[in-house]
């Protein structure tokens, strides 16, 4: 989840407004646009390259007084011959002389027109190339001045683009809810700015491994097939749908008070009907930017509650809704929010640069940032991530807190891990779905951490008022993230294949290996262990508490020739029922037994070798 407030866009927004007022203390006269590129203007098909386009002119002090040289001002640009695009403009990254002839003002105003100039001289944008070689004109305006510049496109050129390390094929999945989750697949609309590669929705082991901390630098060489992750759960009444979108950064052009970090997820949940056709009726698609919440209807019955309705939704083919995603900070909004800069109707972006995705069950590459209809796979997050949210042993999940939800609602107490693991410009800022927060309804005390998507049912109750005649059944039959219903398998631990033409990966699995088990009992229970997962079958009292598995190598699915089990910490008894075999699908069985009045913390080591 990327923790950019909209709050940073109204300081940014004041700011500009104070610049422009201290700016008129000075009369500008613009001469001249220059255009700076690094280090020529030469770029491959489909690759970027930014521009600076610097405004020059004479500033006329109140006094009279006048000088030449650079201006605060900001040039419009677009192509002038309908080959490539440009992003909307961004703060130049690049090192910059700055010397401005009309940052006047003095005291108070000169102060607030130096702090503006970091957030508000949007003075660069990035071409993308077009596949087709050639030279092509950007072309700029300020004040009625207006200047250009030619690139050259060119398959000679200096790639401006790493190589990928990583590619992911298809793989299979099983989960129940898989067709309904491809029939309702969002239509993305992303945009993308100065860093494209990193607002393209991809997998969480982009890179090839399960380490978060890794994730910003690995951005450029990972894949960039594009992923969406889902979830669903079940009531009488609805299925819930659950759409995440992974990037491995959230990034701006002036990163200050965590407006950037490592890691970024943030997405949707649809409301569907069950009870018309296969796949039901989707009345509601919510959508989460920057711990905000908003609401999108398909059914004019709908009324306000916590939240309002804050547009229709717009459909694709008929059945896939359409989403927009803010570049850099990535936000989920409907694609008819007033910040979107996709427009439903011409099925293109308005301004700047972006790409279109929809659900292919391929997970394509966009050929450049301004690419349509890439297609995407689904990720199934039951099978991947929530196993892994239980397991110590991998930097994934970090920021462990207790579930508290308002209302007398289920699975008080439990424990989960909140936040992906990241450390890049402020640590563990992206959140699973299960750690995200709403900032009205959890100051409210209506949902608290986790609630939003833990508890979609009755959160949507919350949200939004539906009327008697449709109704929504609170009781799941089917969460497994609030415990109801069965335990998601063990997560895949087959490397990813190499990306063409590198060689394909190997397996390499070491000759043997522990694994160091806790968990508070109370009273009897079976612990399952597969490959690096544990789960739990509660014999006889209380469910187990605080469990986490951490090993140094996966139990391998093979014949061993020494498996223990040894109890380090526990009062009560420990007795290895099974030992991984071909039979039991390469599961081991402990059972503990605690008899004593009250809970204990066990500490069990299990050790294996080839």
């Amino acid at each position: 989840m990327a923790c950019r407030p909209f709050i940073i866009i109204d300081v940014r927004t004041s700011l500009f407004l104070i610049a422009s007022l201290t700016a008129f203390a000075q009369s500008t006269e613009v001469k001249e646009l220059k255009f700076r590129f690094d280090p020529e203007a030469r770029v491959r098909p489909g690759e970027t390259i930014p521009v600076q386009i610097q405004v020059w002119g004479e500033a006329t002090s109140k006094e009279g007084a006048k000088s030449s040289g650079r201006l605060r001002e900001t040039a419009t640009a677009k192509v002038a011959d309908g080959h490539g695009w440009v992003s909307k403009p961004f703060r130049f990254q690049g090192v910059d002389d700055g010397g401005f002839v009309n940052g006047g003002g003095t005291g108070f105003a000169q102060i607030f027109q130096s702090v503006s100039g970091q957030f508000v001289q949007k003075d660069a944008v990035l071409y993308f190339a077009p596949m087709q070689p050639g030279v092509y004109t950007v072309e700029a305006e300020a004040k009625g001045v207006k200047g250009s510049a030619k690139i050259t496109v060119a398959a000679d050129a200096p790639s401006r683009r790493p190589a990928e390390k990583n590619s992911f094929p298809a793989s299979a999945d099983t989960n129940r809810y898989r067709k309904l989750a491809e029939h309702w697949a969002p239509f993305i609309a992303q945009e993308t700015w100065w860093q494209p590669k990193a607002d393209i929705p991809t997998r969480f082991d982009f890179d090839g491994d399960w380490n978060g901390e890794n994730n910003w630098e690995n951005m450029e060489t990972g894949t960039s097939q594009a992923y969406a992750y889902y979830a669903a759960v079940e009531t009488g009444t609805h299925w819930f749908l659950h759409y995440n979108f992974f990037h491995p950064r959230d990034y701006s052009d002036n990163c200050i008070a965590g407006t950037c970090h490592e890691n970024d997820n943030e997405g949707i949940i649809l409301t569907v009907r069950k009870g018309e056709g296969e796949f039901g009726t989707l009345e509601l698609m919510e959508t989460l930017a920057h711990n905000n919440v908003y609401s999108y209807a398909n059914d004019s019955r709908l009324r306000k509650g916590a939240h309002d309705i804050d547009a229709k939704i717009d459909f694709h083919d008929g059945h896939h809704p359409m989403v927009f995603l803010e570049a850099g900070g990535h936000g989920a909004l409907g694609v008819g929010a007033r910040i979107s800069t996709f427009s439903a109707a011409r099925g293109d972006f308005k301004e700047g640069t972006g790409i279109t995705l929809f659900y292919k069950g391929v997970a394509e590459r966009a050929a450049h940032g301004n690419a349509r209809n890439v297609g995407y796979d689904l990720i199934p997050i039951e099978e991947t991530w929530w196993p892994r949210s239980k397991q110590t042993g991998e930097k994934t999940f970090d920021a462990a807190y207790d579930y508290q939800p308002f209302g007398n609602r289920p699975g008080a107490g439990q424990r989960y891990m909140g936040s992906f693991w990241g450390r890049k410009h402020g640590a563990n800022k992206a959140k699973p779905f299960w750690g995200w927060h709403d900032e009205r309804t959890r100051r409210g005390k209506v949902l608290n951490t986790g609630q939003w998507a833990l508890d979609p049912a009755y959160a949507v109750t919350k949200n939004i008022t539906f009327p008697r005649e449709l109704p929504v059944d609170l009781n799941y039959t089917y969460n497994p993230f609030l415990g109801v219903g069965e335990v998601a398998a063990a997560p895949p631990s087959a490397p990813p294949v190499a990306a063409t033409p590198a060689p394909a990966a190997t397996t390499t699995t070491a000759a043997e290996g522990t694994c160091q088990i806790e968990a508070v009992i109370d009273g009897s229970a079976v612990l399952s262990i597969t490959g690096e997962t544990a789960s739990y079958e509660i014999l006889a009292g209380q469910a187990e508490k605080d469990a986490s598995i951490g090993c140094n190598g996966a139990i391998p699915a093979r014949p061993l020739s020494e498996f223990e089990v040894r109890k380090n910490k526990g009062r009560g008894a420990v007795k290895t029922l099974a030992a991984p075999n071909t039979a039991n699908g390469f599961t081991a069985k402990v059972q503990i037994d605690d008899p004593s009045r009250g809970a204990d913390r066990y500490v069990l080591v299990l050790r294996w070798k080839l």
